[in-house]
């Protein structure tokens, strides 16, 4: 008797038994560190003092994500505490008096920090809390979670969001999505709490006063995400000789993570498509000028595809939305992706047998009107609150610190 395991139900153990060996060995290293600590009589000075609001991000790309919301704060007078683990992050540059922006190592070294943390509300759109290197703090009363795009809350690796204590969403259906996740793994429910996108919301007005672009060249923005179901990794360099015939101006502006992830891939297609007068490669830390001087985005299921059709207002053409879902929460879920049925209103979509027609795609994709309307179905569905995301994100924010203040005032007569 043979025993068949599907790829997908292969996929979710692989990824389980991945994360146990992986909590295993970490475990192992924090207890490590622990006894140092407790034998060498150290001090976590920083921690000392329980701080009240705490905002952690993993990556300098991520201000644009929390900079509205620490603007916010900071012009009701709240303080809090911003930690990066980004060492040429703009927010340690930032100016705002209330916002005190420190360093708090790489990698590793910036969760250590973290599990021993003393906070009483601590936001970040970090996944995979309580699963892998960040562990929960036993100090820490109260974990947001704010997404960094505005699709599926289902598209994290599996189990990324499943041990905060709240999340911030920016549409309805998210909501029910979380909720059938939580049935199915049994956990207890979060509290969600539809705010927004304060992000987008900055982009918008940033949009808006800009103005109108003066007249140029068509331009084609191709900005995947990475791993093996992105285009990079789908297409190689058949996407580079196609975009080329098209005679159009060509940006080329892999996800981050490609440089970390996919380096022998990336420096790869660089040296054999270098910049010229025809195509460029971008690397912007903040991407908001790339896509306002794009007529067009290629992509596949990066989030940067509602940025740019919902903020700028212009088509986009993806690949196949029904992408292999095995390592992500989505798995779960006996339905399709939000994306895939509302990517077809946003463009057109590109596959092996249209390919070569990629030029009368974007030609069709940017001088269609209908396209026009899909996206403002898009927006209703997934930005609620439109210019009110940061402000809504500080009212819970401070309603959950008041919380867990009066209970424990309420514990101690």
């Amino acid at each position: 008797m043979t025993l068949y395991i599907d790829p997908g139900t292969g996929s979710m153990l692989f990824t389980i038994l991945i994360g146990i060996i992986g909590a295993g060995i970490y475990s192992l290293r924090m207890l490590f560190i622990k006894l140092r600590f407790m034998l060498s009589g150290g001090k976590v000075s920083e921690n000392d003092k329980k701080l009240p609001y705490v905002i952690f991000s993993d990556d300098k790309r991520y201000w644009n994500i929390f900079e509205p919301i620490c603007k916010e704060m900071n012009s009701r007078g709240i303080d809090v505490v911003y930690m990066t683990a980004s060492d040429d992050d703009k927010a340690l540059e930032c100016d705002l008096p209330h916002v005190k922006s420190v360093f708090v190592g790489k990698d590793n070294k910036a969760f250590a920090k973290l599990n021993f943390l003393n906070a009483s509300v601590v936001l970040s759109t970090t996944p995979g809390l309580g699963v892998y290197q960040w562990k929960r703090s036993k100090r820490v009363d109260h974990y947001v979670h704010i997404p960094h795009a505005s699709s599926d809350i289902t598209l994290y690796r599996m189990f990324g969001i499943d041990y905060y204590d709240s999340i911030l969403l920016s549409g309805d259906y998210q909501v029910k999505q979380i909720r059938k996740l939580e049935k199915l793994r049994n956990l207890p429910e979060k509290e969600l709490v539809t705010v927004g996108i304060p992000y987008m919301d900055v982009m918008a007005e940033r949009f808006v006063a800009a103005g109108v672009l003066p007249d140029h060249e068509r331009t084609v923005l191709l900005a995947p995400s990475w791993g093996k179901s992105a285009i990079l990794s789908v297409y190689g360099e058949k996407i580079f000789e196609v975009l080329l015939k098209t005679g159009y101006k060509i940006i080329i502006r892999p996800h981050p993570q490609s440089f970390k992830s996919e380096t022998e891939m990336i420096d790869k297609l660089i040296k054999k498509y270098p910049n010229s007068d025809r195509l460029e490669w971008n690397r912007d830390t903040d991407n908001f000028e790339v896509l306002r001087r794009s007529d067009i985005l290629i992509s596949d299921f990066s989030g940067v595809i509602f940025d740019f059709a919902l903020i700028y207002d212009k088509p986009v053409i993806c690949t196949d939305p029904n992408f292999d879902v095995s390592l992500y929460d989505h798995w779960w879920l006996d339905e399709p992706l939000w994306t895939s049925g509302v990517l077809p209103k946003l463009g057109g979509q590109l596959n092996e047998e249209n390919m070569d027609d990629l030029k009368d795609l974007i030609d069709h994709c940017i001088e269609n009107p209908a396209f026009a309307e899909g996206r403002r179905i898009a927006a209703e569905e997934t930005w609620e609150h439109k210019g009110e995301g940061a402000r809504r994100t500080v009212d819970f924010l401070i309603k959950k610190y008041d919380e867990i203040t009066k209970a424990k005032e309420e514990d101690k007569k």
